[in-house]
């Protein structure tokens, strides 16, 4: 067990001897597991889902993806800073339906999958892609206390965003609702954590 204090690392072995001197930092977290030890930096793996969010879909528009996605028809959006690479894959738009992953150094550790959409009666282009414009700008003020959609709520004239999430980014779930005028254009459900 390896725990950091004010007086920095106490390592102790199964025994709970102190072994701090006889071993380094780097070879007790080397002994966990690779999940658990990519686990152990949630700081870091917030840090960069915030940003990997506010670098795709939050920070571009409805059109954008890479030149050859993975999957035929679909919308990929991708982020990278070593050691992580985060990769948004969707299909839709009205209704759409994906899936979020992030790895460290090519393994997937985190992932969210999420559907949802404009109501049904929303059919036209425009009305579409202002509802999104205002879901971009929701998204891109990601709490990092909650870095999987966007904040609690924002307000912008008559427009509501309202994110109802449940869990830490170890697991998770919630729904995301648009209102305008009091009246809901858009939800979506989504649901994650850490890989194990």
């Amino acid at each position: 067990m390896t725990t950091v204090g004010p007086q920095g690392v106490d390592a102790r072995d199964k025994r709970g001897h102190d072994v701090s001197k006889s071993k380094s930092v780097a070879t007790v977290s080397s002994s966990l597991n690779p999940i658990a030890r990519r686990a152990m930096d949630i700081v870091r793996l917030t840090d960069f889902l915030v940003e990997a969010k506010r670098q795709t879909y939050a920070g571009l528009d409805d059109d954008a993806t890479i030149a050859s996605p993975v999957l035929r028809g679909s919308k990929q959006l991708e982020h990278r800073a070593s050691p992580f690479a985060y990769r948004d894959i969707y299909f839709g738009m009205g209704f759409f339906v994906g899936q979020e992953t992030v790895s460290v150094d090519d393994q997937v550790v985190w992932s969210m999958a999420y559907s949802g959409g404009a109501q049904d009666d929303i059919t036209d282009v425009a009305t579409l892609r202002a509802i999104y414009a205002f879901l971009r700008r929701s998204l891109a003020a990601v709490d990092p206390a909650l870095p999987f959609r966007g904040p609690r709520h924002v307000r912008d004239g008559g427009l509501a965003y309202d994110n109802n999430a449940v869990g830490t980014l170890s697991r998770f779930h919630g729904q995301e609702t648009i209102s305008c005028n009091d009246r809901k254009v858009y939800a979506l459900h989504y649901s994650g954590g850490l890989l194990r």
